[in-house]
């Protein structure tokens, strides 16, 4: 060995001064981290027997207000205590016409003349149903002004996890399948869509169909920030290749252009009501189209899935930990994957190893010695992708832990994905 590369090697041999560095062990998130997973209707009879963190609920909007400037907050607010009294964020949609349940147009429009026209579906046994003429002026203008004020009362409210556009068809999905004839014209939609996007910047805003500049029957969304909900998850979800299935999710975010949405906007949706009895067990349904495909396909957050919170659908152990197994594929899920600290800075290196980014605006608490010495963000870190952390040492020896408080009282903490992460923190080794 010559002279020089004896001094290499002594050199290599040297300690680096001042790099301590900790690797960490992966474990898979609790089945109920908050703003994805699965998720029960408020009313559901058996609401606590599956993890969750979000609720849903429908409001009708005739009891929600009475007139152009005249708003009735208190149904929302009670089903929001009920979900929060469970340590849950509410996702919610106001719709105008549900099969069976009436007329739900806000009185004060029918008084002053909007015709409702009533006729019965039988698609899937839906019932009698009540359309109002979505082309009166009077309706867009109550329209408006409603999108107006729930943004103003809700957006960014903590307790709400998402809203679903609603407000127009059927179940407020947006179409008025098989009488096509009554559903909201594209103008319409292009109100309602210019309404929420003024009136909603914090709290996500889904809706039902994605549709580019040349859709035949939608408003274009694919360039306004809204995400989608497909609510036919698992059964008319991924494309097929058949011209008669052009109507199902991933065929219409691919006409619409808007394959990449779901990097900036939320995914969500409910698993096809048909499926609900034999979800996660050892034989589903034969029109699945399989609950990981599907989720890999459409990088799905939440969906909703009764069958796993009615007591007429049973939920063995076996398709409780299958169920659970299934969930943990869902949104996000961040791994502390090591930390070090070099010289007098710390690094802690994040992953997320889920199939969404998180889209809420959350902060990631740094604590030394009892004492928070920086804040962090996770928004924005992709399926796949890293990020480095860094923060000034404070004391020598001093115990590191990091966090991700949510930010409604009594909501679960966001937890990673680490075998070292507590209740709600996570004490860096």
């Amino acid at each position: 060995m010559t002279k020089f590369a004896q001094f290499c090697f002594v050199l290599l041999a040297l300690p680096v001064v001042g790099l301590s560095q900790t690797a960490l062990e992966y474990a898979p998130a609790p089945a109920d981290n908050p703003l994805k997973g699965f998720v029960p209707y408020v009313e559901a009879d058996q609401w606590e027997r599956f993890p969750h963190s979000m609720e849903f609920h429908y409001f009708a909007l005739n009891e929600l207000m009475q007139g152009y400037e005249s708003f009735h907050w208190s149904p929302i607010e009670k089903i929001l205590a009920t979900a929060q009294g469970r340590g849950c964020q509410l996702t919610f949609r106001v719709m105008m016409e549900y099969p069976n349940r009436g007329v739900l147009v806000p009185r004060f429009l029918i008084d002053e003349g909007v015709k409702v026209t009533k006729w019965e579906s039988k698609e899937s046994d839906s019932g009698i149903c009540h359309t109002p003429d979505y082309e009166d002026p009077r309706l867009r203008r109550a329209l408006v002004a409603f999108v107006a004020a729930l943004g103003e009362k809700y957006d960014g409210d903590p307790r709400v996890a998402y809203l679903t556009a609603g407000l127009l068809g059927l179940w407020g999905e947006w179409h008025n399948y098989p009488r096509e004839e009554l559903a909201a014209s594209k103008e319409t939609e292009g109100l309602v869509l210019d309404a929420y996007e003024k009136a909603f910047s914090k709290t996500p805003v889904l809706l039902r169909y994605p549709a580019g500049e040349d859709h035949y029957a939608h408003a274009a969304n694919h360039l306004r920030p809204f995400g989608y909900h497909d609510d036919s998850f698992s059964w008319a979800t991924l494309d097929t290749g058949r011209r008669q299935d052009d109507w199902y999710f991933m065929p219409l975010v691919k006409a619409a252009g808007a394959t990449g949405k779901w990097k900036t906007q939320p995914i969500g949706g409910e698993l096809r009501p048909d499926l609900w009895e034999k979800s996660f067990t050892e034989t589903p349904h034969p029109r699945s189209q399989g609950f990981e495909a599907c989720v890999r396909e459409t990088h799905a957050s939440w969906l909703m899935d009764s069958g796993l919170f009615e007591k007429r659908f049973p939920l063995s152990e076996s398709r409780k930990e299958s169920a659970t197994k299934a969930v943990q594929l869902l949104g996000y899920e961040f791994f502390v994957s090591e930390w070090q600290i070099v010289g007098g800075e710390i690094r802690i290196t994040v992953e997320n190893r889920g199939v969404a980014p998180f889209y809420h605006d959350w902060p990631v608490e740094l604590e030394a010695g009892g004492k928070r010495i920086a804040r962090f963000h996770l928004r924005g870190i992709l399926p796949g992708d890293s990020r480095t952390w860094t923060a000034k040492v404070v004391a020598e020896g001093a115990e590191y832990r990091l966090r991700v408080p949510n930010p409604m009282e009594g909501g679960k903490p966001l937890r990673f994905a680490n075998a070292e992460q507590g209740d709600e923190w996570l004490v860096l080794p």
